[in-house]
């Protein structure tokens, strides 16, 4: 299939530049300049360096959906809902799906590669309501929040993990919260640092990433003392929701592919710090999907494979599941080897989601979206936005603090994180479903003709993808099973509207200008 990808510039110029020019060759400085030229013809001054290649930013994206660590983290709500068969097909399905939506945010992408992402495109395609882009800044700084605070837990559950395997000893639900503090800390430690480091860091993370997995599939093949037969990976059905219906059961399996495939926007948080951004920031966006599913599927399949009991696995003492599939598989040695694998990886996932929020709060306070402008534009001398760090970093130890009273709670909170991406994701692709003229300039990446019929399938699979997240996923409901996502993801709407009403009404009118000049 042809998506009309056209190598312009965002007004349209033809342009000679070939892909090794922009992801290499051609001289950095130009590439800075032309990028710096574009954010000062969108009204923005330029303030950051643009120290991010082509691996750079795709790295961030890499890091965000964090192909090992959602796969690991989520595995178990797919192999309980509909089994092996909801897996394999819903993996490819959702992957599918998700890359139309990459596609879709991508061109928008190319004509905004500004920091802010979804929020400053709803902004710049919907002028005349500012509620929109108000709203969706707001949910999705949320949202980015809420990940990123997922993620530091899920490596103080994967360390959990580790210490019941290798000594045998259960960690508190206090001394899990403890951990996942530290992680917070370090997390906000390493985005103070500033890009360059972020750069690396996420460059690193692709190379794991594929390393990692390699380990992995290799070592659960290999060390399985039984291996699962064809027929059962790709037709299984298993069902421990209790729901009668088999297609639904299924269905909610479907949620462990979006869990895992979300974050390919990432990229667009940093694009005022990459060269020629118009370009590589889409690019990031597209390809961390396509790599993703790739990846993913290989990963999956050697865990159904693997696979010894689900039963076990449903019934296992180890604070993440996915440690007792790993052991069962290939004994406690490589079971600790395997969890570091996956560790490291969710360390530097997390890491890159409080990155995101801070570019989120320094956008929307830009743009006057947010209180106190003057500090959340504030960047230190590493180049980093340090108060949208640290309040991302304070609002994570405040939720952790959740977990020690009820997980239930913890879970529904982080939950919503999940829905409140996707309502983000909406936001933009509404724009271009209904005001298909939305977007006057193209920018380098443009679908052409596919544009529209693309951006209907995201829209449809968003739509449906959103109703699906609060649906009950056990039956009988009762208050310990019951999907509180509902209910967090109504407080959440619920602040942002209030705030909306009670302040950003009077202050916020769209994007500001910060740079009056038509000229470098």
């Amino acid at each position: 299939m042809s998506f009309g990808l056209s190598m312009s510039t965002p007004h349209g110029n033809p342009r000679s530049d070939t892909i090794e020019e922009v992801t290499g060759t051609k001289d950095n400085a130009y590439a800075s300049a032309s990028s710096d030229q574009r954010l000062v013809d969108l009204g923005y001054k330029p303030e950051f360096r643009r120290e991010m290649s082509l691996f750079g930013v795709l790295g961030i994206s890499f890091c965000a959906i964090g192909i090992l660590t959602g796969m690991s983290s989520a595995f178990q709500t797919g192999l309980f809902s509909g089994g092996p068969v909801g897996l394999f097909w819903g993996w490819n399905i959702c992957s599918l799906f998700m890359l139309f939506i990459a596609l879709s945010l991508a061109e928008i992408c190319s004509s905004y590669p500004t920091l802010g992402g979804l929020y400053f495109w709803v902004c710049k395609m919907k002028p005349n309501l500012p509620i929109l882009g108000f709203c969706t800044g707001w949910i999705y700084s949320i949202a980015m929040v809420f990940t990123g605070t997922s993620g530091n837990l899920s490596v103080a559950l994967y360390i959990a993990s580790m210490a019941e395997v290798g000594q045998g000893r259960s960690l508190t639900r206090v001394e899990i919260a403890a951990i996942a503090w530290a992680v917070n800390i370090f997390s906000g430690t390493i985005n103070t640092i500033g890009t360059k480091a972020i750069g690396r860091m996420s460059t690193f993370n692709v190379w794991w990433t594929l390393g990692g997995t390699f380990v992995l599939v290799i070592t659960l093949l290999v060390k399985a003392p039984v291996k699962n037969s064809a027929t059962f990976v790709f037709t299984d059905y298993e069902n421990f929701t209790g729901w009668g219906s088999r297609g639904f059961v299924v269905l909610l399996g479907f949620l462990q592919a979006i869990y895992t495939l979300e974050g390919c926007e990432t990229a667009a948080q940093v694009a005022e710090e990459a060269r020629r951004a118009e370009f590589l920031a889409p690019l990031a966006v597209v390809g961390s999907i396509a790599g993703s599913w790739l990846i993913g599927l290989a990963y999956m399949l050697a865990l159904l494979f693997s696979v010894q009991s689900i039963a076990s696995v449903q019934a296992t003492s180890y604070a993440i599941p996915i440690a007792q599939l790993f052991h069962d598989a290939v004994g406690p040695r490589l079971t600790i080897m395997c969890l570091v694998v996956v560790t490291f990886a969710q360390v530097t996932a997390a890491i890159t989601a409080f990155t995101a929020s801070s570019r989120l709060f320094y956008a929307l306070a830009r743009d006057n979206a947010f209180p106190a402008k003057e500090k959340f534009t504030a960047l230190n001398r590493y180049q980093a936005p340090y108060w949208g760090v640290w309040t991302s970093v304070a609002a994570g130890c405040i939720i952790s603090c959740a977990y020690i009273g009820s997980a239930i709670a913890f879970n529904a909170i982080l939950s919503s994180a999940a829905i409140s991406v996707m309502l983000s994701y909406l936001q933009p692709i509404i724009i271009r479903v209904f005001w298909p003229d939305s977007l006057p300039e193209p920018g380098p990446f443009n679908l052409g003709r596919w544009s529209w019929p693309i951006n209907l399938a995201s829209f449809l699979f968003s739509t449906f993808i959103c109703v699906l997240f609060v649906l009950p996923t056990a039956y009988p409901v009762n208050v310990l099973n019951m999907n509180y996502a509902v209910v967090a993801i109504g407080g959440v709407l619920v602040i942002v509207a209030v705030n909306w009403v009670t302040w950003g009404r009077f202050s916020f009118t769209g994007p500001v200008q910060t740079y009056e000049s038509e000229k470098l």
